[in-house]
């Protein structure tokens, strides 16, 4: 027997939680889409003369403000002059004051890209030799904090008020008519248009602080908000709401004026409703598609209206998918799920898959651009996961369908199926009236005997207290009437529970629909983590981008490092250390090039005695220049292959004899820390 809907409802509710937890902690700050490929002067590098200006390229334009891109002196006051300019393309410049002393320079950047997604970064360039500076170069992110993670939760929770309420009406429409009068149904639609409508009001709120301070407390600036109605963010998520206003008005005449109608009126005005449904679904759609990842990078004209088609794919399958599940386990047993509807959707649902493919094949080339991507970006690999989930969803799916043709072979007139929804709808009735014969003979009498003693314990009761009041009794008798009404609403309750837990039994007494609800349960169990992970996508960088940006940056540092006078060559430390416990003796060498004031490469590297490569569980760099009090100045460096860690852009601000040290943890309780000193610049 099946368990109450109470529990599995709950089990939902936590796995989407959970699901929404771990990627939100897994993500931190919103990831930047818009990278900076280059900057003049470049990160790091030595100028003889102070520059007039400072210049970054972005991989894509990006909207700035007054306090986008700031430089600062040594003491960290600002030397810019204002506003930056687009120069060109995606070069953006600030001017600076003229006369600039020697000495190291921080540029901190914080803009919006293209997509709607904040960005933000520093970098140091000295003047005529690098000097200590009291400004940090790295901080804390925008996009993250209380403000990031109320925002992604407002994303996840638009996304999924969307597929609640396409996919149910699309699911009513196309599948069961009928439903539009089983108020599970109703509610779930509803309540689809209400959580859209409740995030896109709280993005709005939260736009301008999660792309600026951060701060909770400038979530309610009105100035804040009008400056966001002016970014293209703003105006898509004002058009999502009047769109919504549209999606009222369909909802109440779906579930209003056609659900009056009998069966041959509703199929002269399904087609007009699902016209009028399909444009307002493709125009809320259409407000994400013209605000993130379509609107930008290759082929904006056709990914566009790609990606409408996949968010709307999405939202039949799994909205229907939803819709389905709450028809199977919600619909009174008067009101059951017919077999042909589910036959139906699992037609559309297999077309919204052939489309999911289709669609994603052509985002996933365009996000990406190589192979390597998938493994080697965040992007590639929460993309590997979403794949992955949607392949279990597709099995648990078949599994579905063959439950669905098991049912649809007993449907036929005297089946299981049949008798089963007939007995449900007798029982509901009342069962006490003549009973019918075969199965429901024995149904309606058996209840219907017990259910008619009730019925005469009741009036009984209920003409003891009338009398009692009309005739003019003592107190005492009044009483006794009173005892009467009392218990004949205790049976009334009685008859209640036990016509709910008979329609129960009667539901589940099919095993094709008792299997077809546990497979479909399965289905949404999945659907949840699988859109949790695909809100964190749309937050990600994509895969094609970061490895530009990776490349630009490469190439700039190298550039930087063969442009200037200074560089002291590649610097390399060998140090034995001996942690205890097993596998605890080796050699760690760091390979630092070109070792000089500025950003730097650096190679970790992990061997036994004899030479051999070899994985410990955590290796940490910290750089310490004592006799300025500088440091230490953690790194933590990247695992790369079998004994080796690489990190880029490290930076050392001045020239001086640095203490590198190295620790090396080879188990769960054993690490040890080896230091060396070093010359650099």
């Amino acid at each position: 027997m099946t368990q109450a809907i109470a529990p599995r409802a709950r089990t939902l509710v936590l796995l989407f939680l959970a699901a929404v937890a771990a990627l939100l902690v897994g993500a931190g700050p919103a990831a930047a889409h818009a990278a900076l490929t280059g900057s003049d002067p470049a990160q790091g590098t030595v100028v003889d003369t102070a520059p007039t200006q400072v210049s970054l390229t972005f991989s894509e334009k990006v909207a700035t403000t007054d306090g986008s891109l700031r430089v600062l002196d040594p003491k960290g006051k600002r030397v810019d002059t204002g506003k930056p300019a687009n120069v060109s393309g995606t070069m953006y410049a600030v001017q600076l004051h003229a006369g600039l002393p020697d000495g190291t320079y921080t540029v901190t950047y914080q803009v919006v890209s293209e997509d709607s997604h904040p960005v933000s970064g520093a970098y140091t360039f000295s003047i005529g030799a690098p000097s200590r500076t009291s400004v940090p170069v790295s901080g804390q992110e925008v996009g993250g904090g209380v403000v990031g993670g109320l925002y992604g939760f407002g994303r996840y929770l638009s996304y999924a008020g969307y597929i609640l309420l396409v996919g149910g009406a699309a699911f009513v429409l196309a599948c069961w008519p009928r439903g539009t009068s089983v108020r599970a149904v109703q509610r779930l639609v509803v309540s689809g248009w209400l959580a859209l409508t409740a995030a896109t009001l709280s993005l709005l709120l939260l736009r301008g602080s999660y792309t600026g301070s951060g701060k909770v407390a400038d979530i309610f600036d009105l100035d804040l908000l009008g400056d966001v109605l002016q970014t293209k963010t703003g105006a898509t998520l004002v058009s999502r709401l009047l769109l919504l206003a549209a999606a009222a008005l369909f909802i109440a005449v779906l579930f209003g004026a056609y659900d009056k109608r009998d069966d041959e009126e509703k199929r002269d005005l399904t087609f007009g409703l699902a016209i009028g449904g399909a444009v307002v679904a493709a125009g809320l759609a259409a407000s994400w598609a013209m605000a993130e990842h379509a609107s930008t990078g290759l082929q904006p004209g056709i990914a566009m209206p790609v990606d409408v088609l996949h968010l709307f794919a999405v939202a039949t399958w799994l909205g229907g998918l939803a819709t389905l599940l709450v028809a199977l386990y919600r619909a009174p047993a008067d009101q059951p799920v017919e077999a042909s509807a589910v036959r139906r959707f699992s037609t559309v649902a297999f077309g919204s898959v052939v489309t999911l493919v289709v669609t994603g094949t052509y985002q996933s080339w365009r996000q990406l651009g190589s192979w390597s991507a998938f493994t080697d970006t965040r992007y590639g690999q929460l993309l590997l996961v979403k794949i992955g989930l949607v392949a279990l969803l597709v099995g648990v799916a078949s599994i579905s369908r063959r439950w669905t043709g098991r049912l649809a072979g007993t449907g036929a007139p005297g089946s299981r199926a049949t008798v089963a929804a007939g007995v449900g709808a007798g029982v509901g009735g009342g069962g006490g009236k003549d009973p019918g014969t075969g199965t429901g003979t024995g149904t309606g009498t058996g209840t219907g005997t017990k259910q008619s003693k009730q019925q005469d314990a009741g009036k009984q009761g209920a003409a003891r207290a009338g009398a009692g009041r009309g005739s003019g009794e003592e107190p005492g008798d009044a009483a006794t009437g009173a005892v009467g009404t009392e218990r004949a609403a205790q049976l009334a309750r009685q008859r209640a529970a036990e016509d709910t837990a008979r329609q129960k039994r009667l539901r589940d007494a099919d095993p094709h629909r008792f299997g077809l609800r546990r497979s479909v349960l399965a289905e949404a169990g999945v659907a949840v983590v699988l859109l949790a992970v695909t809100t964190a996508l749309t937050s990600t960088e994509p895969g094609r981008t970061e490895q530009d940006a990776k490349a630009a940056t490469a190439a700039s540092s190298s550039s930087s490092s063969s442009g200037t006078g200074s560089s002291s060559g590649a610097l390399t430390l060998d140090m034995p250390f001996d942690a205890g416990g097993t596998n605890g003796k080796g050699v760690v060498s760091v390979d630092l090039d070109p070792a000089r004031a500025g950003g730097n490469e650096m190679h970790v590297y992990v061997t036994r005695p004899n030479g051999r490569a070899f994985d410990v569980p955590e290796v940490k760099v910290a750089l310490t220049l004592e006799s300025k009090s500088i440091g230490p100045l953690p790194v933590a460096p990247d695992h790369i292959t079998t004994g080796h860690w690489s990190a880029s852009g490290v930076q050392i601000p001045m020239a001086g004899e640095w203490k590198i040290a190295v620790t090396v943890r080879t188990s769960d309780i054993d690490q040890v820390t080896v230091s060396k000193n070093a010359q650099i610049g």
